[in-house]
């Protein structure tokens, strides 16, 4: 009596999530046909996307966003300080670097100064908001030189992709009549002000909108000084659920038991906690295997936290990939593990989910809202490896059909709420809030 009851309580409690999706979907339908009625087909506004480096072939947030604009009508620009690998997606404006050589920063720097000449009003604005703030003349100078190419731009919205490459750029947008957005991803607002306290204060009162990855990091922006100076448009990360899908089942009875991460090896990513986890894991008699796809500066204390904790026959790290090769190793899987300290909301949870991997999160920031707790996965709160381990125990101990039903639901909110396609149309509606 007690097991149908269960069942039903479950089964009225997908019915109601289900019913939530459906009005989130609706409502954003009815937003996006209105705005589709409102707007015209003539050109709806230059964008300058400012970054500090070009997107790589992997970082497909960028890549999507700026395809999924220029086909809806804008045009954009990306400033960055270099393009490694060849982005080509838009044109590609790179800052100017500074020299060693002194004689060799010397020329540069008349070279840099004489190409602004013509933009004599444009600079007169900046300088003139930038000492109405008391900036002193060396720190004006230097953001003239090492921004040089933005103000030669005519844009309708000069956009920061991340908070921190706006410090000291405060004024810029308003210098060069546009429109300033910044959007904040997590380390920016997580990590970064508690390192540099009040250091957004500038910003608050000139930031036209603010975008935002997840309810958390909205809230982030309240505890360091925001009081709703300008609106704030939360668009999560979203992926290619076309080709993140499968077919293939993940819950079957293999052995030993596959887990695995998609991350950078930095201490952002909680990955000691997660071996340690393992590690007691292992204790309790459960035979698995761990791959970890990624680098970074934390690979030689992890394999020697591996070897500590007698993990070297269980952990394997596999360095970075490309995405056909992750996707592969995502199938191969059964369970996604992401105890981030530190996480914004992370595209390779998504991924994993998309990808039938029932997944086990931290709560750090937007991960609790990537991962319903009990509905779609499971939340541990982060930096407790043995609260960890007990939820492992518990995902690999549910019955067969509960894992599916989770999985069948996982799949199908990533599909409806994090596709690519609703995120392109948000971001015009979040450009076209004020061009």
């Amino acid at each position: 009596m007690k097991n149908l009851q269960s069942e039903e309580s479950k089964r009225r409690i997908y019915k109601e999530i289900n019913q939530n999706i459906e009005i989130k979907i609706q409502n954003f339908d009815i937003l996006t046909n209105h705005y589709q009625m409102t707007k015209t087909n003539t050109h709806k506004g230059r964008i300058g996307l400012l970054l500090s480096a070009a997107p790589g072939y992997s970082e497909t947030f960028f890549r999507s966003k700026i395809k999924g604009l220029k086909e809806s009508g804008f045009d954009l620009v990306l400033f960055c300080s270099e393009n490694q690998h060849g982005f080509k997606d838009c044109p590609v404006v790179l800052l100017p670097q500074q020299a060693k050589n002194k004689l060799i920063l010397g020329i540069k720097l008349v070279w840099v100064y004489l190409g602004l000449l013509p933009y004599v009003k444009t600079l007169r604005r900046f300088v003139k908001l930038e000492r109405t703030d008391g900036k002193a003349w060396l720190p004006i100078l230097k953001r003239l030189y090492t921004h040089a190419p933005v103000f030669k731009q005519d844009l309708d919205c000069l956009h920061f992709g991340f908070g921190t490459l706006a410090l000291g750029c405060e004024n810029m947008a308003a210098a060069i009549q546009a429109d300033m957005a910044v959007s904040f991803r997590g380390f920016d607002i997580g990590v970064y002000p508690i390192k540099h306290p009040q250091c957004y204060s500038s910003l608050w009162d000139k930031v036209s909108k603010i975008h935002v990855i997840s309810d958390d990091i909205k809230q982030l922006l309240y505890t360091h000084g925001f009081r709703d100076q300008a609106p704030v448009f939360k668009i999560t990360p979203a992926i290619d659920t076309h080709y993140f899908s499968t077919e293939q089942g993940h819950v079957g009875l293999e052995h030993p038991i596959q887990l695995i991460t998609v991350a950078r090896l930095h201490w952002k990513k909680g990955l000691e906690y997660t071996l340690e986890a393992l590690a007691l894991l292992k204790q309790q008699g459960i035979a698995f295997e761990y791959r970890i796809i990624g680098s970074g500066p934390e690979k030689e204390a992890l394999k020697f936290a591996c070897y500590q904790l007698g993990l070297q026959a269980q952990v394997f790290f596999l360095g970075k990939l490309g995405p056909e090769e992750v996707k592969q190793h995502l199938e191969q899987a059964q369970y996604y593990i992401q105890y981030s300290v530190q996480e914004g909301f992370c595209n390779a949870v998504l991924e994993a989910q998309a990808m039938g991997l029932l997944c086990v999160v931290s709560d750090a920031e937007g991960l609790a809202e990537n991962v319903l707790d009990g509905k779609t996965g499971w939340v541990v709160t982060k930096g407790q490896p043995k609260n960890l381990k007990n939820k492992l125990l518990e995902m690999i101990s549910l019955p067969t059909n509960d894992k599916a039903k989770m999985i069948a639901f996982s799949q199908n909110r990533v599909k409806h709420v994090f596709n690519l396609k609703k995120q392109n149309k948000l971001f015009e509606i979040f450009y076209m809030n004020h061009i």
